[in-house]
């Protein structure tokens, strides 16, 4: 039997104790404490938040009322024969099929996943840590704290998560072997919102230090019912292993003022390891994805990558993006426009189309190549050593629109040739020699050892100063 992610997702889902409250307290919110949590992050309260949620699971939905307080979670179970979990994961808050509104207000209540407890490969026998060839999706020594610290599943009305920290102690864990086909892809994931077909609203979440994702969205297939739309609003995921965010499928989901930082910055640092990664899964789309206001900093890998899968259309405003060991983006996917957004570190893989329309579009945007812009001190020089701070060959009809190149550290303008400029401003202060090629539509004016030959000018290039008319350069 192959093992895959997905599988690791689903595999071994333990039970939960049946626990009924009266029927005059159902309409009521529920708390952790009714079920026998103790919030006092020494003892452990994973058993009590599973009760909880086989209770609003019962009765299709409900509120539950946090106390500004810290639950200790995670259990892990030794097991036997050919499991694929050599320590299997106790389920925490796991929610499916709710038929009324799902509520949990947080309260500023922080989850927190128990120190000490294994995430990778591990001897079933012995409990040390195995290291083995990859990729390797081998049964039996797979450990993870949880699979997810919440997950709503399925709901079909209404979901609401807010003012929760949910902490995954990735640094406190005992980290075992690599699984997967490259780093650890086991599931070890903050927060999950899977299959719901209601409006779902996620608010001032901190999300950090999971052994994979801070947020997973795998939205259901086909539009989202009349007013049913995903709002993303403060989120936070830094520190996670893989991804801040992963997005393999759903659509009509808006981001606002949140933040992806750090990723793979901490214990773990598994591929792609992007602050978001938008990358449709096993037949699943994604579409008509809005950030606004976001940022996207200081990741192991991208600052926002879309390679895989059927996605498009992303619009991105006034967001910044900051590659510091790693591209600032990899869009490659249809129909990704930039709006008013700053770029720290170069770009890399924007959509090329026959279609204008389908092609990358940067519009009023901000490209810098200053470290001090940088949390980490450092900005990435990309894979071609003359460090263009937007490597795009052949990217046809890639278009640049009022855009500015303000660089003054060790990067070059644009290496382009098929894609096009309008009213743009580049200069840079490196002494190499860059080639921002293209189509010029308006007025660009250009400073520094550029090379434009084989560009076609359809309004004018001020080149250091000389003035370039239409025609072909």
């Amino acid at each position: 039997m192959k093992v895959t992610r997905r599988s690791l997702l689903l595999a071994g889902t333990a039970a939960t104790a049946a626990w009924r409250l009266p029927a005059q307290a159902q309409a009521r919110p529920l708390t952790p404490e009714q079920f026998g949590a103790k919030g006092d992050g020494v003892t452990n309260d994973s058993a009590a938040l599973a009760r909880l949620a086989d209770a609003v699971n019962r009765q299709g939905g409900g509120e539950i009322l946090f106390r500004r307080a810290t639950y200790l979670v995670g259990v892990q179970t030794r097991t036997r024969g050919d499991a694929v979990f050599a320590f299997e994961p106790a389920t925490i808050l796991e929610f499916s099929g709710c038929t009324r509104p799902l509520r949990l207000r947080g309260s500023g209540a922080t989850i927190k996943c128990a120190p000490g407890l294994r995430y990778g490969t591990f001897d079933r026998a012995s409990g040390e840590a195995t290291s083995n060839a990859m990729p390797y999706l081998g049964r039996g020594e797979v450990a993870t704290p949880y699979r997810f610290m919440i997950k709503a599943e399925n709901c079909l009305a209404a979901v609401e998560i807010s003012d929760l920290e949910l902490d995954g102690s990735l640094d406190q864990l005992r980290i075992g072997g690599p699984y997967g086909d490259t780093g650890h892809q086991i599931p070890a994931i903050g927060l999950g919102l899977i299959n719901n077909r209601g409006p779902e609203r996620l608010a001032r979440i901190h999300s950090h230090h999971h052994g994979q994702d801070g947020l997973l969205i795998d939205g259901a297939d086909g539009p989202r019912p009349a007013g049913a739309s995903g709002v993303i609003e403060q989120v936070r995921c830094d520190y996670n292993g893989r991804q801040g965010c992963s997005i393999v499928g759903g659509q009509d989901y808006a981001f606002e003022a949140c933040r992806f930082n750090q990723t793979g910055r901490s214990a773990v640092a598994s591929s792609p390891g992007a602050g978001v990664d938008i990358e449709a899964e096993a037949g699943k789309k994604v579409r008509r994805l809005r950030f606004a206001d976001c940022e996207f900093a200081d990741n192991f890998g991208q600052g926002m990558v879309a390679d895989s899968g059927d996605s498009e259309g992303a619009t991105f405003a006034r967001c910044t993006f900051v590659g510091s060991t790693n591209w600032a983006i990899w869009p490659n996917k249809p129909r990704f426009r930039f709006d008013q957004c700053r770029f720290v570190g170069p770009v890399v893989r924007a959509h090329g189309d026959q279609d204008p329309q389908r092609a990358t579009q940067f519009h009023d945007c901000m490209f810098r190549d200053d470290p001090a812009l940088s949390p980490s001190g450092k900005i990435y020089g990309g894979e071609n050593r003359d460090r263009p701070i937007a490597d795009l060959p052949e990217n046809l009809n890639v278009l640049f629109n009022r855009c500015q190149f303000l660089l003054t550290h060790d990067s070059v303008l644009p290496w382009t040739t098929d894609l096009t400029y309008a009213d743009c401003v580049m200069r840079q202060a490196a002494t190499r020699e860059s080639y921002p090629r293209g189509r010029f539509k308006g007025r660009t004016t250009i400073d520094g050892k550029a090379a434009i030959a084989g560009s076609r000018i359809e309004g004018e290039v001020v080149l250091n100063g000389r003035r370039l008319g239409p025609g072909r350069v």
